[in-house]
């Protein structure tokens, strides 16, 4: 790889990733909602929908916040209790678990995706196309740990994509320190920031939903009364219209 091409992949491409992934999230949002959601094959096969789902959703979350809680957090912040090469370990033993979980989780689902003549005609291009994303991501992953306990002593390879990302993410991008890297942690790198970048077109937009849906924890309660009672709202039920048909019990 030519040192123009690495900048660009470590230095450029990331800013084109992340604006494209903000402004094109805006824009479906705006002009496409009938299409923010993930289209559910439930019906069709559920018990292997289910194991698949959970498995994958429970790896991936876990996946997702470990990578960025340990890649923005500073090393000042963690040093005086615990050192770089034991967090490398913990981060190592715990994405390996988690990547395992994910890794099956998706391979079921992938399966279903590829194998069932029913779901694979009821399935949109894209949907197949992110499943293969994600899988090949996920198993780059899962090759980048040998190399990991490789620098598991020093905690270089960690050390090095923490200042990296962080750099990213205060606007002070530089990939120096990139380039005595393993390949498989720079595809790794490309391959994720490329599946931001796909977000915005992809079913991979319900993940806002998700998210958001913490705001119903602090939705006030919905008001419910029976249209045959004509009750208005904030009055009391009398007690001996209650548990009749149509009433509030």
């Amino acid at each position: 790889m030519s040192r123009a091409i690495h900048d660009f992949l470590f230095t450029v491409y990331p800013y084109v990733c992340l604006a494209v992934f903000l402004m094109g999230s805006l824009a479906r949002f705006d002009r496409d909602q009938y299409t923010w959601k993930s289209d559910s094959s439930q019906l069709l096969r559920a018990r292997q929908l289910r194991w698949g789902s959970n498995l994958f959703h429970i790896g991936i979350l876990f996946l997702f916040f470990g990578h960025a809680i340990g890649l923005l957090t500073p090393h000042f912040f963690y040093e005086s209790f615990m050192s770089a090469s034991t967090k490398q370990m913990m981060a190592i033993v715990s994405g390996g678990v988690a990547g395992l979980v994910c890794f099956v989780g998706l391979t079921m689902l992938l399966h279903r995706r590829i194998f069932d003549p029913r779901i694979r005609f009821t399935s949109h291009r894209t949907d197949l196309a992110i499943l293969i994303i994600l899988w090949v991501q996920l198993c780059l992953g899962l090759i980048t740990l040998p190399f990991s306990f490789a620098h598991r002593v020093d905690a270089h390879a960690m050390l090095v994509l923490a200042d990296w990302a962080q750099r990213i993410f205060t606007f002070r991008p530089d990939a120096s320190a990139l380039v005595g890297l393993d390949w498989p942690f720079k595809v790794h790198l490309v391959l994720g920031m490329t599946i931001f970048l796909l977000f915005p077109f992809s079913r991979l937009v319900h993940v806002w939903s998700g998210f958001a849906s913490v705001v119903y924890l602090f939705r006030p309660y919905q008001v419910v009364r029976s249209r045959r009672l004509n009750v208005p709202a904030g009055h009391n039920v009398p007690a001996a219209r209650r548990g009749q048909p149509g009433g509030a019990g």
